[in-house]
């Protein structure tokens, strides 16, 4: 009785979704409810995870109960702790949300909310959760090895020696822009960095808690975690109104720059019960309850998209960013549907937390629909608002002019009527002196939101709270992959340097921690430094290399786990990780030709190069033409080395499938869990 209204249940969600989905994707001519995306995304998820995740952990990966995992073999108390799930699940999911579920999908709703939603719940049921998921098994099967050195002993010593060089040489650019979102969303705002700064004494009170005064008792910490992150966001409103204290915590760029360096060495420096993991765990009541919230207003408001499926701009004459649908909405949306970050910490510090192999699936494919499943609030954000206003907030002043009737003309010849006394309206509602070109998704999603949660709770008076509360929410998000992505890249130098001199990779010797932490800090803060000073704000430097980046370091990370299947001799299931892998070779590849070589200035690094140049000299164009030609070099570095990895697997694959080699598998030897046995006794 109980498997046929199991099998019935299951029958029904799939006919909904694609119920849901099939509206999402056919229906023309006229504006949609937002309630067809979240309930094709709720279907989707649940199906993913009850039955294609299901077939890989059993199927493909075989997870063992008893297997002793790192994390109970190697427990040091600080890199090593067995952890509660749930808390591994925190940590994980706060680890790898950051900009990209928020920013990106807000970007491409440029293309209309249609290529987006597609993207992101197929690339994330069958590539994102995929990658993070089996990435993460294969880590704690190899004592929480880091991605680098797995490709080392997997693929070989000069595929390993690319793939680390691509890695580290990508992790750093990654770093840097998230420092720099982080950076210029705080700048003179008292609310956010008080509210920020506030989460760092919590973490190290809840970390004490729960390792010294409590052992083990996570609700309890739960529960203190969340009543003092409340307090924390009721005293930074508190603090923005009263001007004695708000000058304490309006900051300069250049002021928070240090500032974050600084968290970032203790980060990565720090035991990971003291800081990162409470800290992750308390971002999570944040991240989790305000999307939660979000829904909950989606779902009372269900407010109508004002974004057409498909804009004028599936041409490539977008304005927020030039190119078509492919592969630009791809490589835009990134983390949203599949992130190389995520498996940077799924082979950093979450395999070292893992107390068994089965709660690879909760974490690992479980933590990516949490992150898909923000990045269809973002969507459902920015297509909420009428097309006229999202295009007056994320429109360069290049495009569409600089005075605020001169942008409402254009934008409005486009066939998105909006006016200034619209948008002057809109600025005051929220708090702020305009809302004009602020580029970068972040506003944009902030007044979506806003939008939602004022309609729904609280009303427009609220407007303006909520519009910062939801500034406040972004740069948490952010925040904790500044610190997990330093921590992962001194894991990362560690495994290299013990090549050299074998206590620089003992992970509980502090010189080496210290060493470490200060080398990998020193990288993206400089970078971070640069971007700071640069006049545009280093967003235009750094942030194209952003998208690229991101998924050719997925596309590494597949080419390790195909490698690894196939030397398993799964190569029945290889397609499991090897079409994804065919997929992001295809955008990435494309993306990166275009980005260096495409003829249009708004396209190609070096034709915007050229173009400068063939203009004023001035300083600040002389900068910008250095940082063009540095992207375009940059990337066909990244490109090559990553086409390097990408042969080198290939060559692996043929040799062992034509029967020429025999490959072993470098997994740690079987241990009996004692956590399993006394789990039966």
């Amino acid at each position: 009785m109980k498997k046929s209204l199991s099998f019935l249940l299951w029958i029904a969600v799939a006919l909904v979704g694609t119920l849901a989905v099939g509206v999402v994707a056919v229906r023309r001519g006229e504006p949609i409810n937002a309630m067809w995306l979240v309930v094709g995304a709720a279907c989707c998820y649940a199906l993913g995870y009850r039955f294609y995740s299901k077939f890989i952990a059993a199927k493909m990966l075989a997870l063992d109960a008893v297997r002793a995992t790192p994390a109970e073999r190697l427990q040091n108390g600080r890199d090593y702790v067995v952890t509660n799930k749930w808390v591994v699940f925190g940590h994980h999911f706060a680890a790898i949300a950051g900009p990209g579920p928020l920013v990106g999908p807000v970007l491409a709703a440029q293309f209309g909310y249609l290529p987006g939603t597609l993207w992101v719940l197929a690339g994330a049921v069958f590539a994102g959760c995929v990658q993070d998921f089996v990435i993460l098994l294969f880590s704690v099967r190899r004592d929480g090895k880091s991605l680098t050195e797995m490709a080392k002993t997997e693929i070989g010593r000069v595929g390993g020696f690319v793939a680390y060089a691509a890695v580290m040489s990508i992790l750093v650019i990654l770093l840097a822009v998230a420092a720099l979102i982080v950076v210029n969303a705080l700048k003179a705002s008292p609310w956010g960095t008080f509210t920020i700064a506030m989460t760092i004494p919590i973490a190290l009170l809840m970390g004490v808690y729960l390792r010294r005064i409590r052992p083990g008792e996570v609700l309890e910490v739960s529960v203190l975690g969340f009543i003092l992150v409340m307090l924390a966001i009721w005293g930074g409103q508190w603090v923005s109104q009263h001007p004695a204290v708000a000058g304490i915590f309006t900051l300069t760029a250049p002021a928070l720059a240090l500032l974050i360096i600084g968290y970032g060495f203790a980060a990565s420096a720090m035991p990971v019960w003291l800081l990162l993991a409470p800290r992750d765990y308390l971002s999570t009541f944040v991240k989790l309850g305000t999307i939660a919230l979000l829904g909950v207003g989606i779902v009372a408001l269900h407010p109508t998209l004002h974004m057409p499926a498909l804009t004028r701009f599936v041409d490539g004459t977008g304005p927020v960013f030039a190119g078509k649908i492919f592969p630009f909405a791809f490589i835009t949306i990134a983390c949203g549907a599949i992130s190389g970050f995520h498996s940077l910490i799924s082979s950093g510090t979450t395999p070292k937390l893992i107390a068994r192999e089965t709660e690879t699936r909760i974490v690992g494919y479980g933590a990516m629909i949490a992150e898909s499943a923000v990045a269809v609030m973002a969507i459902i954000a920015a297509c909420v608002m009428q097309p006229g206003v999202y295009f007056a907030i994320n429109s360069p002043a290049g495009i569409v002019g600089q005075a605020p009737a001169a942008a409402a003309a254009t934008i409005s010849g486009w066939g998105f009527p909006v006016t200034a006394a619209d948008m002057q309206a809109l600025a005051h509602a929220v708090g702020e002196q305009t809302l004009y070109n602020r580029t970068g998704g972040a506003p944009a999603f902030a007044v979506g939101m806003a939008n939602i949660f004022s309609n729904s709770l609280g009303g427009q008076a609220l407007m303006a709270l909520w519009y910062h509360f939801a500034i406040m929410f972004e740069a948490l998000f952010i925040l904790t992959v500044l610190d997990a992505g330093t921590r992962v890249a001194r894991f990362m130098l560690q495994d290299a340097l013990a090549h050299v001199y074998k206590p620089l990779g003992r992970t509980s010797w502090y010189p080496s921690i210290l060493a470490t932490s200060a080398l990998v800090v020193a990288a993206w803060g400089y970078f971070l430094w640069q971007g700071v000073k640069d006049p545009l704000g280093g967003i235009n430097s750094l942030w194209p290399l952003f998208g690229i980046s991101n998924q050719l370091l997925a596309t590494v990370a597949l080419c390790v786990a195909t490698t690894i299947i196939v030397k398993m001799h799964r190569t029945k299931y290889v397609l499991v990780t090897l079409a994804p892998l065919a997929w992001l070779v295809a955008i990435t590849f494309t993306a990166s030709w275009h980005k260096v070589f495409d003829p249009s200035p708004r396209i190609g690094f070096l034709a915007q190069a050229r173009q400068l140049a063939a203009g004023p000299s001035t300083s600040e164009t002389a900068r910008l033409i250095f940082n063009n030609r540095l992207d375009a070099v940059v990337t066909g570095v990244l490109v090559v080395m990553v086409a390097l990895v990408l042969l080198e697997s290939t060559r692996h694959w043929l040799e062992i499938l034509s029967g020429k080699k025999e490959l072993p598998v470098s997994e740690s030897p079987f241990v009996m869990t004692q956590l399993a046995q006394e789990g039966q006794r």
